[in-house]
């Protein structure tokens, strides 16, 4: 195996869940390059890929799908702390997720949709049809929270939306 298809083997392995253009941006890789050795890796199936919300991510291979899935959603900053939120605070409704983690109500169902479809997070409702916000597997996710490091560019993006509701909302 060359040296480079190493380094990104390695890089996917610390940072699994990366997304094609962080791994370019990250390993100062040419595009072609990066994609000539990601389909080695995948031939030799070192490296599994799939596909999230427009996004390509990147994998070990151990990884099962709901890992995949939710490592998709927690590199983005405001799914992280919607989880964060009910980690440390227990079933919550969604007003009160959306005010103290600082967003617009629809930014949270965005990520709620998304959350919930790859059950991370369940709505339940009560006999008045008001929903409770509740994590489906929260030992797992807090695993999952902890591994994952988004980068600056990463967080930039999710910083950007949260100033576009800002600006919205005001």
């Amino acid at each position: 195996m060359s040296e480079t298809r190493i380094r990104v083997a390695d890089h996917i392995k610390h940072n699994p869940g990366i997304h094609f253009n962080e791994l370019v941006r990250t390993l100062d890789l040419a595009p072609g390059q990066v994609q000539h050795h990601i389909r080695r890796l995948l031939s030799e199936q070192s490296v599994r890929r799939s596909e999230f919300y427009g996004r390509t991510h990147y994998y070990p291979p151990d990884f099962d799908a709901w890992e995949r899935g939710a490592l998709a959603l927690v590199r983005r900053e405001t799914a992280r702390d919607i989880l964060g939120h009910l980690l440390e605070h227990g079933d919550a409704r969604p007003d009160d997720v959306a005010q103290d983690i600082g967003v617009a109500r629809s930014t949270l169902e965005w990520h709620l949709d998304h959350l919930v479809e790859r059950d991370l997070v369940e709505k339940e409702r009560d006999l008045h049809n008001r929903v409770t916000l509740v994590l489906t597997h929260p030992s797992r996710t807090t695993k999952l929270l902890d591994d994952v490091s988004p980068s600056l560019p990463e967080r930039f993006v999710d910083r950007f939306d949260r100033l576009i509701d800002t600006l919205v909302e005001g």
